[in-house]
């Protein structure tokens, strides 16, 4: 199949998976085609089934805010008419969801017939699409899309409840690489890091609010009152500062380290102990799951799909969105017990091997099959 693929090229998690997904892709044999403004993070080979089309958009002093949906829409209806392109893949509603549907209706002048699947992936749902000034919008994309997938049954539940949704949605979980996340000898790495023998406590995030920064040096700050202790803040956002001026606040900047953005995120996990996400919300966790599969136990809270992910008491802890009480109890019941963090380890491995490529992505494949005939089946019978 000819695909395009449009996402958002952040670290974000919707991001992500539509990267690995279309990479994964072009490893089976199907042509991708991205479409962003921006190459996409995790866009990092070369391959002859993969293209990336960028989106340019003008600026005019007529515009204070430049009318990206419009270049978008444009690119995807010049991408479609010449590249023979069987479905779009539209990752995260705001604003794919709505201009995958203007790019529809615009090829049919052509007459050019192209369904569309739009996947949700949290936070353009549980967050920005319940805005008033969104959520018509979202609710009118999500109706007429030809296919809808979310990456969790929470997901998939709140959408249904919140928009009175009617359109079947499927739920298709995020994916890991356990080739590329896994457990591995990284003792050079720790050495530097953790010279004295220190564990080693990782968050990544984005960075904003919804990721409860303050909370992961919270739970930092009640683990170093009893063991010696590293944490590594991975990523960037609105809020590195407020956390960077926290930390100093609680007197751990010795011990925290800001590493930024980072892609190989890998050889990070592989040095870790404990991975830290106490979220208000999430939809699902990739960065959690891929914590899980390098052999990292997680302490989260229970917030949206997290507890899909992350098993109470057999891989990870959960707990209500704030306990960081509770969540920093049972960093150091893992901590403490080398014996008991490793059964937690093996847990977590294995756990994550059932979100793996080759599970997951079949299902798309099967999905867009799915999605393409049953379109071109209501074409013809409507003509």
């Amino acid at each position: 199949m000819n695909i395009g693929i449009v996402c958002y090229p952040t670290y974000g998690g919707s991001g992500v998976v539509a990267t690995e997904l279309g990479k994964s892709l072009a490893e089976s044999g199907h042509t991708i085609h991205f479409i962003t403004y921006n190459r996409p993070i995790r866009l990092d080979l070369f391959s002859e089934n993969i293209f990336y089309h960028e989106v340019r958009t003008p600026n005019y002093p007529l515009f204070e805010f430049a009318p990206y949906e419009s270049a978008l829409a444009s690119t995807m209806v010049e991408v479609a008419r010449f590249n023979d392109i069987d479905l779009f893949h539209v990752h995260y509603a705001i604003p794919h969801a709505s201009v995958a549907f203007l790019a529809q209706q615009i090829l049919q002048g052509y007459d050019m017939h192209i369904p569309f699947i739009t996947t949700l992936h949290g936070t353009d749902i549980t967050l920005v699409g319940k805005d008033k000034s969104y959520k018509p919008v979202v609710r009118f994309s999500i109706e007429k899309s030809n296919g809808v997938t979310a990456v969790s049954d929470f997901l998939k539940k709140d959408t249904v409840n919140h928009f009175k949704i009617k359109k079947d949605i499927r739920v298709i979980p995020n994916f890991v690489d356990i080739d590329r996340f896994r457990p591995h000898n990284k003792e050079h790495f720790r050495k530097m890091i953790a010279p004295q023998g220190e564990k080693i406590l990782i968050h990544t995030s984005n960075f904003r609010k919804v990721k409860r920064i303050e909370d992961v040096i919270k739970i930092f700050s009640y683990v170093r009152k009893e063991i010696s202790a590293k944490l590594m803040m991975v990523g960037d956002g609105p809020e590195r500062g407020p956390a960077e001026n926290f930390c100093r606040e609680m007197g751990l900047c010795d011990y925290i380290t800001f590493l930024g953005s980072q892609n190989a995120v890998e050889e990070i996990y592989a040095v870790g102990d404990l991975f830290l996400m106490p979220s208000a919300s999430e939809s699902f966790g990739l960065s959690a799951l891929e914590a899980m599969a390098s052999g990292v136990p997680v302490i989260a809270s229970n917030a949206g799909g997290l507890p899909e992910v992350v098993l109470h008491g057999k891989n990870g802890f959960t707990w209500p969105v704030g306990d960081v009480e509770n969540m920093a109890a049972d960093a150091l019941s893992l901590l403490k017990d080398a014996e008991r963090w490793e059964t937690f380890s093996q847990a977590a491995r294995q756990h994550a091997g059932q979100f793996t490529r080759k599970f997951i992505v079949p299902m798309y494949e099967e999905y867009y099959e799915e999605v393409i005939t049953s379109y071109h089946a209501k074409q013809l019978s409507s003509t």
